[in-house]
């Protein structure tokens, strides 16, 4: 059971007050901090710190031990690899319309890839492993995302309140075929418009949505969003794509997951983010980066339909926010008063773990071990860490849990 030191991820969009304020470092931060990385990725693993000081890469770790810090099973399981990677997530600005590939899309594409000789570190490279990455975002204050495609008889209600003469064969195509199909078609119709076309559109596109947001109303915050992509990306298809998604606002505590091929962005918030270890991504938008448009297609998602939001499952302490991905199970605790803080709550045992204090602070207690855990900071526990009981110091005090999915 140990401390870990967690690497800040400086991205454009993310924000300079919310991860400074978590990590207790000066704000506004000099640059923009949007992810806070807690794992063993590759990329940027976290640093275990032993009681005398000493650090050690949590992924060199995890390569010397797989057995005794994952567990023979997990090891056995996730090819000696820790198969999850915990993020807090602050985004001041939207991130790109992107989606993620299945497990067998994952691995075809990143067998393609390397027989084709493409660089890992390439621009145009699509799989740089061959995983694929479901992911689940719980808010920590008000999120915007968009996720996922809309039922199309709304989005044909959002085309004609738009009244855009220029969408007006677009909205056509989609009314004579409102299903997965019709979105597939208008879709792709819309991701490859020429600039100059797009340069004639989008301007009257921006007119209708001023027009919906002065009048409010039904579609009110659609136009709205719609005007800010606009704003932040003039030119890009990415913002008609935009009107073809729900536009979903989460309350702290609630939680969506995002399985394979579900097209979204990430608006404005701050979340703690649960996805499996894999960086493979592909961007539909919203991004000066690339775009693969047939690769794009093969993976999506078209169905339409609200995405559930989850609000999680109450059990022994915790709220669980199950999900089907087997490479990660998200828990959380918020201390309110009602005894916890004195009888305390069992960690659930089975494989790696990950513990984060967002808020408070709590003592966690094990057999052999005892430390207090403070807001920002986060705990490695090991296979190897059972028994564990944390006990909330304060009303106030949430913790979230990351662990594999095997045991739920």
């Amino acid at each position: 059971m140990e401390l870990l030191d967690n690497p800040v991820r400086p991205y454009a969009w993310g924000s300079r007050t919310v991860i400074a304020e978590l990590l207790g470092t000066p704000t506004p931060s000099p640059h923009p901090q949007a992810e806070l990385w807690l794992g063993a990725h590759p990329g940027d693993p976290s640093q275990l710190v032993a009681a005398d000081g000493r650090r050690t890469s949590l992924l060199d770790a995890v390569d010397a031990d797989p057995d005794g810090l994952l567990g023979p099973d997990r090891a056995a399981r996730w090819s000696g690899s820790l198969p999850f990677l915990l993020k807090v997530l602050a985004a001041d600005e939207p991130l790109s319309l992107q989606a993620h590939p299945s497990a067998a899309q994952a691995a075809e594409g990143f067998a393609r890839e390397n027989a084709l000789g493409i660089p890992l570190d390439a621009s145009i490279r699509n799989y740089r492993d061959a995983s694929h990455k479901p992911e689940l975002i719980c808010a920590l204050t008000e999120f915007h995302a968009l996720v996922g495609f809309r039922e199309v008889s709304r989005t044909l209600a959002l085309l004609r309140a738009l009244d855009v003469a220029e969408l007006a064969a677009h909205r056509a195509l989609l009314d004579a075929e409102p299903d997965a199909g019709g979105l597939r078609a208008l879709f792709t119709t819309w991701i490859t418009l020429p600039q100059s076309v797009l340069d004639r559109v989008l301007p009257a596109v921006q007119e209708a949505c001023v027009r919906l947001v002065r009048a409010g109303g039904d579609f009110c915050l659609e136009a709205r969003m719609a005007l800010e992509l606009s704003e932040r990306y003039p030119g890009d298809a990415g913002v008609l794509t935009a009107l073809l998604l729900n536009l979903v606002v989460l309350k702290p505590g609630e939680a969506l997951y995002l399985p394979a091929g579900n097209l979204h962005a990430y608006l404005s918030g701050a979340g703690v983010e649960l996805m499996a270890n894999s960086d493979n991504v592909l961007r539909g938008g919203l991004t000066s980066k690339h775009v693969d448009v047939p690769e794009l297609l093969r993976v999506l998602d078209f169905t339409p339909g609200s995405p559930p939001v989850l609000t999680g499952t109450p059990g022994d302490g915790w709220i669980r926010y199950d999900t089907d991905a087997p490479e990660f199970l998200l828990r959380r605790l918020e201390s309110d008063g009602t005894g916890n803080h004195v009888a305390g709550v069992p960690v659930p045992d089975g494989g790696p773990r990950i513990l984060l204090c967002t808020a408070g602070s709590a003592r966690v207690r094990a057999p052999e071990a005892d430390r207090v855990v403070a807001r920002g900071q986060a705990l490695w526990l090991g296979a190897k860490d059972t028994g564990v009981t944390v006990f909330p110091r304060e009303v106030g005090t949430r913790l979230y849990l990351a662990g594999d999915g095997l045991d739920r």
